[in-house]
Formats: C-alpha cells, structure tokens, sequence
C-alpha cells in the first residue's frame, strides 16, 4: 500500500476523531426536502451493511418516468480536512487487495452512521432525473433530502422473481407497492441498456479469483 502512496491503517488522529465519533443530527431547512415518504429500496449483495444507494421511480406523462437516487451524505457526519477525511482523501477508494481489503472508510461509518440502513432516517444526496419512454436522460437536478429505506433487497432474490424463477423477496412483499416500485425501476434499467447497446456500448466479463496460500505466501489465483 505505501510502496503506491497509500495508507493501510489509520493515523492516531483519526482513530482518536472515529471514538468520538457520534451520528449527525438531521439537519433541517429549506435546501433540505423530506422524501421520508416515498418507496426507497436498496438492492446489494444478501450480507451487505454498507448501504450506500436507494432508489425510488415515479411514473410520469408520455411513458417518461422520474427515477430518484439517493446517495448516503457522508460530508453530514465527517467534515471536510478532518482527519478521516484526510485518510479518505489519501487513499480515494476502498483497496482490494488478494489477501485483504483496505477501507476508504471505518466500518462505523460505511456500515453504521452513514449507512441508508433499513428503516433509518438518513440524510442524503439525491439525484432527480426523468428518462424517457426512449431510454434517454430527460433532465436532472441533485438536492439534499432526509429519506428512509423501506426495504433491503439482494441482487440474487430480486433478479430471480423479476425472471420468473422465484417468489417475491420477502421484504419487498411486506412493503406495499414495492414489487411495482421493482418493476418500474427495471423497465427504466431495459431501457437505458438498449440504449447503451444501440450506441455501441461494450460489454466487459471478468473472473473473480480467489488467492491460494502456502503460509504467509502466495502462491496461486484460481476463479472462485
């Protein structure tokens, strides 16, 4: 990590701002809109706690659909030049590495305080856009809101009762409206793939690899 200009663990500073660390109060105002009362979801993997994204469509005039995404805040619990802020501007990403993942952000906070967790009051960055029936970006506006996820879903689950092959995910069942919230926002994302395809958009197949040790050494990649 260093030999790359990277920082492995965090300094005295940030581990002294992380135990003092609490949730940041919900700021309210007129720059801040409470959507606490729509349909947000999160879609990631089945043992995720980082939540990071919800998303929420509405359906408007001509077959076009506004699709609100909103982004976890994580500006309201660590300011600027802080010293977590610092670490997280050193490193820029989350680093995965063969042997071990190196967080951009402390599990408190990516997997806690700023995590759009399941019934939380979170603030939030949204982006607003409306897409058209054709599959193109109508127009947009990004804003700060107060939401709340009304359900945790996993790709898995959701891709399978989208295909046909499973029953509804069991937290989408007990939400109502969700399964047509699912729907919608799936016609939205065949639409802006046919749109990626007809302009020539290519599509990538990766392995992901599992590393093999003989003690301490590595000495193998194989796909998992």
């Amino acid at each position: 990590m260093r030999e790359h200009g990277l920082e492995p663990d965090l300094s005295p500073a940030a581990l002294e701002q992380l135990r003092t660390i609490g949730a940041a109060p919900l700021a309210r105002g007129p720059g801040i809109r409470d959507l606490r009362h729509l349909p947000w979801c999160s879609i990631d993997n089945d043992d995720s706690r980082d939540l990071d994204q919800l998303s929420v469509a509405q359906p408007q005039g001509g077959g076009g659909v506004k699709i609100l995404v909103a982004v976890a805040d994580v500006d309201a619990v660590v300011q600027v030049s802080a010293p977590l802020d610092e670490h997280a501007r050193t490193n820029t990403t989350s680093v995965y590495t063969a042997a071990e993942v190196f967080p951009m952000l402390p599990e408190r906070l990516s997997t806690d305080l700023s995590s759009l967790a399941e019934d939380q009051e979170r603030l939030s960055l949204v982006v607003d856009m409306t897409v058209t029936a054709a599959g193109a970006v109508d127009a947009s506006v990004v804003y700060r809101a107060v939401v709340v996820n009304r359900a945790k879903l996993a790709y898995d689950a959701v891709a399978a009762w989208l295909e046909g092959r499973g029953p509804p995910p069991a937290r989408a069942a007990s939400v109502s409206g969700m399964d047509q919230q699912l729907r919608i926002q799936d016609g939205v994302a065949q639409a802006l793939k046919r749109v990626r395809r007809e302009q020539g958009a290519l599509g990538l197949t990766t392995l992901e690899a599992r590393a093999i040790y003989h003690g301490s050494a590595l000495t193998d990649l194989r796909p998992d």
